[in-house]
């Protein structure tokens, strides 16, 4: 398909060609909503892609619910968002998309109680729910409580390991006078495909949240998370397919306690999306919120995420540069990568400080530099030499 030239993106779900950055790019249509956060995405069998995020007042607030948007297959133009949510009582919050074995939709996310006198954070009230679509994300049923153990805080889906497992990961929030920081992380194990879980905690991960489950062998899976002390990304291995976790490690990307996303694409890499930002003077123990979420980058490893040659800046917001500019650039954050069955990577964060969210698109070959081709374009042949 030809796309049009980008002339400046506007909230109508349009998707453009941006020959400056090599990608596409389109900003979703917000649903009247004043702010937007958390984005994930999902592609269907048909081909359609889905997104979902979180919108209302402010994070928190009992008006917050989730809503989605479809972009049909060879469609220019992302659809205005439909309600999945929207529990009056509570902040609906950090959604995922799975495909169930049923042929429908999961949209699984958090739901915590609304803010209180005295209290800003409610997060350690928060159960995890559950609603399906039938139709490829037009209608929603009901929900249910998948997780109703308080404090359950998840980001990532689902992901379905070669021996057919599913690992849900999650941290467990908690009312205390860590705050934040004592977070620890937590996977949700089914073999029977989702009828029945068990809780698997991971060894001395306080603060190490919003884990990313990839499966780099049979077996063996490799967790990256955010830093509540604003300092590295975090990575963790099993063995044995997520039956038990190493003590977490720095890597060597800068994480700003924000949110970040990891896959394993088609080719063997590991694609890492997040802000290449951090607090110059982390301190061990305590939460630290740099403030600082632009730019955008995405980083490839060729070893299972030990090291990431490869970093390209995809979001540079205003562009900004330098410690006394740098912060009138807006906020750009918690980007979800995926690939699609073509081999596309696609992205979307929160943008213009939660205004809205906006969705690129481009090959995983502009990425690591080998070339600027047409984003609308993919050679299979390539993705298999490499």
């Amino acid at each position: 398909m030809d796309y049009p030239k980008l002339p400046g993106l506007a909230p109508d779900g349009r998707v453009w060609q941006n020959d400056d950055m090599g990608t596409l790019e389109a900003f979703l249509p917000t649903g009247g909503y004043p702010t937007a956060h958390a984005p994930a995405m999902l592609e269907l069998p048909d081909g359609d892609l889905l997104c979902c995020w979180f919108a209302g007042t402010y994070e928190g607030s009992a008006d917050i619910r989730i809503i989605c948007s479809v972009l049909p297959k060879d469609s220019d133009r992302w659809l205005d968002p439909v309600d999945i949510s929207g529990d009056p009582t509570r902040s609906e919050q950090n959604p995922s998309l799975f495909y169930g074995p049923d042929n429908k939709v999961w949209a699984m996310y958090t739901a915590q109680l609304d803010r209180q006198a005295g209290k800003d954070n409610m997060q350690f009230t928060s159960v995890v729910r559950c609603q399906k679509s039938g139709d490829g994300g037009r209608t929603w049923g009901p929900y249910e409580t998948v997780f109703p153990e308080e404090g359950t805080f998840c980001r990532q889906p689902i992901q379905v390991l070669s021996n057919g497992r599913w690992i849900f990961g999650n941290w467990i929030c908690t009312d205390s006078v860590d705050g934040l920081s004592g977070d620890p992380t937590a996977f949700r194990i089914s073999d029977d495909e989702g009828k029945t879980w068990r809780t698997v905690m991971m060894p001395k991960s306080n603060g190490r949240v919003h884990a990313n489950v990839v499966e780099l062998e049979p077996g063996h899976l490799a967790a990256f998370m955010r830093d509540r002390e604003a300092a590295n990304i975090y990575r963790s291995e099993s063995t044995d397919n997520g039956d038990t976790w190493s003590v977490p490690v720095a890597t060597p990307l800068p994480n700003n306690n924000s949110s970040i996303s990891a896959v394993k694409l088609l080719s063997g890499r590991v694609a890492i999306a997040y802000n290449p930002t951090c607090t110059p003077d982390p301190h061990p123990g305590k939460a630290a919120w740099p403030g600082l979420r632009c730019p955008v980058a995405i980083a490839l490893s060729e070893d299972g995420g030990l090291t990431f040659p490869m970093i390209r800046w995809v979001e540079r917001g205003e562009g900004y540069m330098g410690d006394e500019n740098r912060t009138n650039n807006r906020q750009y954050e918690y980007p979800f990568l995926m690939q699609s069955k073509d081999g596309m990577l696609h992205l979307a964060y929160a943008a213009y400080t939660r205004k809205g969210i906006k969705y690129v698109r481009l090959s995983e070959e502009a990425v690591a530099g080998q070339k600027r081709e047409t984003v609308g374009l993919y050679n299979p042949t390539a993705a298999q030499t490499k």
